[in-house]
């Protein structure tokens, strides 16, 4: 069989590398220049740098599996980097149970009360959590000055105005899912999706970057795949993009398929990348829990892992969701420095810029989908209602929050399925 994937990020690239395994032939198509799609990467100095901030944890069982696969297991490197949340002006340590009972901005009965909750949750099953919005649930079990005080703004931070219709279970996955301690593969993810690349090119396979699909057009037998860099025809396709963007270039989609899984908001992420000639905090990831901030988070890359595996730079990230339309993503980065600088400062009191060695900007469209207690009726299946046709993206590993594992685990799931 002859296969088409469309998009080489996670998804895409392990759907390929199973079929490769299996002994078909597969072609990947993918529009950006480098493959890993938004685990992507570039190179500072010599060493690979993603170009939105990234770690795996050790409930990540699929990534850790492949990564070992692939030879680079000896190259997984597990950190307990420190993560704290700024309340008031001021970073306080919140990053495991030890470190609530000392959040010292919340009494000790507000901290074994936010404590339970969480405990609950990271037991819980999703199920029974169906139908519940975050905002109210987390306000009435927390108590309202904690929720606030620590969830709240990370809410309007990350999805704006829609902060209060986000579905309890998306939430959930936040707890259920996540560790203190971190992992991350030493000279960057990229490695990861390159030995994939390696694989399938030596294995009947093809990754066509640049490589822009324009539409998917079923044929009596078969699909073909109309590009900016020409036509091929496939006996099956999988798009591994957005259901919507799917939803416009496979135009054979009925409309009823349309009406049902056509549907849904997503936002758009933003990372302004700093090079700084020194340490600006002793923190790997802030959460900024005051409000007026420019920007939702600051994760300082180098508190995590050795600045000297980038030439000594210390490397900061500056992160947004935003609505696809916001003037945000209009600014270049010279625009975003000058905007940031005055928050940055709130934070590190001595930064000045003459300490940026080099800057990079990097967007994604589509990075964030808004969960909302609906969203579960609106996922479809794999498989839509046209033969020799799959679809998959983040949108179906929900509950789960998006992230490498649950891209590599639902490509493993749909080879089998089609196999």
């Amino acid at each position: 069989m002859e296969y088409a994937v469309l998009g080489g990020g996670a998804l895409g690239l392990m759907a390929a590398y199973r079929l490769t395994q299996a002994g078909h032939s597969v072609m990947v198509f993918e529009r950006e220049g480098m493959a890993g799609g938004l685990a992507s990467s570039f190179k500072v100095g010599d060493t690979w740098l993603e170009k939105f901030y990234h770690h795996i944890f050790r409930s990540d069982k699929m990534a850790i599996q492949v990564i070992e696969e692939l030879g680079l297991g000896d190259r997984l490197e597990w950190q307990h980097p420190r993560t704290v949340s700024m309340v008031g002006g001021e970073n306080h340590q919140l990053d495991d149970p030890i470190s609530l009972l000392k959040f010292k901005p919340l009494t000790m009965y507000e901290r074994l009360r936010v404590g339970a909750t969480l405990a609950f949750l990271k037991v819980a099953n999703p199920s029974w959590l169906e139908g519940k919005t975050a905002d109210p649930w987390l306000r009435h079990w927390m108590g309202a000055r904690p929720y606030q005080m620590i969830f709240e703004t990370l809410f309007v931070g990350k999805f704006g105005k829609l902060y209060d219709q986000i579905a309890l279970p998306w939430f959930w996955a936040r707890i259920h899912d996540r560790t203190s301690q971190l992992g991350y593969v030493r000279g960057g993810f990229q490695l990861v999706y390159e030995r994939l690349v390696e694989y399938i090119t030596q294995h009947d396979g093809k990754v066509l970057l640049n490589t822009t699909v324009e539409e998917v057009i079923q044929k009596e037998k078969g699909w073909t795949i109309k590009t900016n860099q020409g036509s091929w025809d496939f006996d099956r396709v999988i798009s591994t993009l957005p259901t919507r963007l799917s939803c416009k270039l496979i135009l054979a989609l009925p409309e009823e398929y349309r009406q049902k899984y056509d549907w849904g908001q997503a936002y758009g992420a933003q990372c302004l990348i700093l090079a700084l000639d020194r340490k600006l905090t002793d923190s790997y990831w802030i959460n900024i829990c005051d409000r007026g901030y420019p920007f939702t988070g600051i994760f300082e890359h180098t508190n995590f892992r050795d600045p000297a595996e980038y030439g000594g730079r210390h490397l900061v990230y500056l992160g947004n969701y935003r609505p696809m339309d916001d003037p945000i993503f209009k600014k270049d980065k010279e625009e975003l420095i000058k905007e940031f600088t005055p928050a940055i400062q709130k934070l590190a009191p001595n930064f000045q810029t003459d300490w940026i060695q080099e800057s990079w900007l990097f967007s994604a469209p589509y990075a964030q989908p808004i969960v909302t207690t609906d969203y579960r009726q609106h996922i479809p299946s794999l498989q839509p209602p046209l033969p020799n046709l799959w679809i998959a993206n983040m949108f179906q590993i929900y509950p789960h929050d998006r992230g490498q594992n649950y891209s590599l685990e639902l490509a493993d799931k749909l080879v089998k399925q089609i196999l």
